[in-house]
C-alpha cells in the first residue's frame, strides 16, 4: 500500500500503461508543461521520450482525429484535452468517427482510443472553461464513458480504458486532485465488467453520484449522520453503458434516493439515472419522490462570490435530503 493523491494516481496509470504496452502513446496540448495538466503527467516526457508523450499544436480536432486513426491502425493512443470545454472542437472525431466505426463495419474495426477530458471549474474561469459535459458523451451510442471519483479508480480505470478494444471518454475533475488515499499496486480490470460501487452502507436513503458528485455525496453523508439519517452512497464510476442494478437494490431497501450530478439540471445525467431506476421499481417502493442535486441551468459565473452560490456544496446536498424527510 502507498499514499497517492488523485493526480499522482493518474500519472501512475500512464506510467504503467507506457511501461507495459509499447502500443500506448499520449498526445495533446500542454503535456510537456509542469502545470498544464496538474501533476497527472509530470516528467513522463522525460521518462518515455517525446515520441510517446507528444505535445501537439493547438488543434483539438487534428490531434483527436490522429488518435482515432492510430487506434484503427492498431495502436492504443490516449489523447488529452486539458479543458473539456475545448474538447468540443473534436466532436466530429469523437461522435461521428470513433463512436461509429464498429457499428458501420459490423464489428470488424474499432479504434482502441481513450479520450481524456479534464473538467476545470471554479477559480473564476467563467462560462467557457467550467463545463461538465459528460451527459453529451453518455448520450452517444458506441462510446464508453468513465468518471472516476476515487484515487484508485483514477488510476485503474485509466488503465482499463486504454486496454479496452473500443473508444472511451475518460473524464476527470480538477476538484478531485487533492484527494489522498492509500492504494494497492495497479489493478488491471476489464472495463466492460466495471459496475457501480457502494462506498458507504446506509439504511435511510440512497445517494448516487458520479465524479465530483460522489465527493459531495460523501460530505453530505457525514453531515446527515449528525441528523440521525443514515445514507448509502453509490459511485457510478462508468456512466455509459449505465448499469443501475446495484442502485435499484439499494433504493428498494432505503425507499428514498437522490442523484448528485456535477452537471446542469435540465436534460442532465441525473435525470437518466432516476428514470432508469424508476423503470425498475414497483408502485409503493418509494416513500418520497427522487430528487436531483445539480448545477443550476445557467452558465458558470466569473465572480468568486457568485461561484459560491452557483456550485453546490455537501451541505446543500444534505439540506435536500433533510427536506425529503421533513415532507414525508
Amino acid at each position: 500500500m502507498k499514499q497517492l493523491n488523485y493526480g499522482e494516481a493518474i500519472r501512475e496509470g500512464f506510467d504503467y500503461l507506457l511501461t507495459e504496452n509499447s502500443n500506448v502513446f499520449v498526445l495533446g496540448q500542454g503535456l510537456w508543461s509542469p502545470w498544464y495538466v496538474g501533476n497527472s503527467m509530470t516528467d513522463l516526457d522525460k521518462k518515455f521520450g517525446k515520441d510517446r508523450i507528444i505535445d501537439t499544436p493547438v488543434s483539438e480536432s487534428a490531434c483527436t482525429g490522429a488518435a482515432v486513426g492510430a487506434g484503427l491502425a492498431g495502436a492504443r493512443p490516449i489523447v488529452v484535452h486539458p479543458r473539456l470545454d475545448f474538447m468540443l472542437y473534436a466532436m466530429d472525431a469523437i461522435v461521428n468517427q470513433a463512436a461509429k466505426w464498429s457499428h458501420m463495419t459490423g464489428g470488424q474495426a474499432s479504434p482502441a482510443v481513450t479520450i481524456r477530458g479534464i473538467i476545470n471549474r471554479g477559480g473564476e474561469q467563467g462560462a467557457q472553461h467550467s463545463q461538465a459535459l459528460h451527459a453529451w458523451f453518455a448520450h452517444t451510442p458506441g462510446l464508453a464513458v468513465v468518471m472516476p471519483h476515487s484515487v484508485s479508480d483514477a488510476r485503474d480505470l485509466l488503465i482499463a480504458s486504454a486496454m479496452y478494444d473500443g473508444p472511451v471518454v475518460y473524464i476527470d475533475d480538477r476538484w478531485l486532485y487533492d484527494q489522498v488515499d492509500e492504494v494497492k499496486e495497479p489493478q488491471v480490470q476489464d472495463l466492460a465488467a466495471v459496475r457501480p460501487k457502494v462506498l458507504r452502507k446506509g439504511s435511510d436513503i440512497t445517494i448516487v453520484g458520479c465524479g465530483y458528485g460522489v465527493m459531495l455525496a460523501m460530505q453530505a453523508a457525514d453531515l446527515l449522520d449528525g441528523e440521525g439519517i443514515n445514507a448509502e452512497i453509490i459511485d457510478l464510476r462508468l456512466i455509459a453503458p449505465l448499469r443501475v442494478e446495484e442502485i435499484v437494490a439499494s433504493v428498494k431497501r432505503t425507499q428514498r434516493f437522490v442523484v448528485v450530478d456535477p452537471g446542469t439540471k435540465t436534460s442532465g445525467f441525473a435525470s437518466e439515472v432516476i428514470t432508469s431506476v424508476l423503470e425498475r421499481l414497483q408502485v409503493g417502493d418509494l416513500l418520497s419522490m427522487p430528487v436531483r442535486a445539480t448545477l443550476p441551468d445557467a452558465p458558470a459565473p466569473t465572480s468568486k462570490r457568485l461561484e459560491g452560490r452557483y456550485y453546490p456544496a455537501g451541505s446543500d446536498v444534505a439540506s435536500i435530503v433533510m427536506e425529503l424527510f421533513k415532507s414525508a
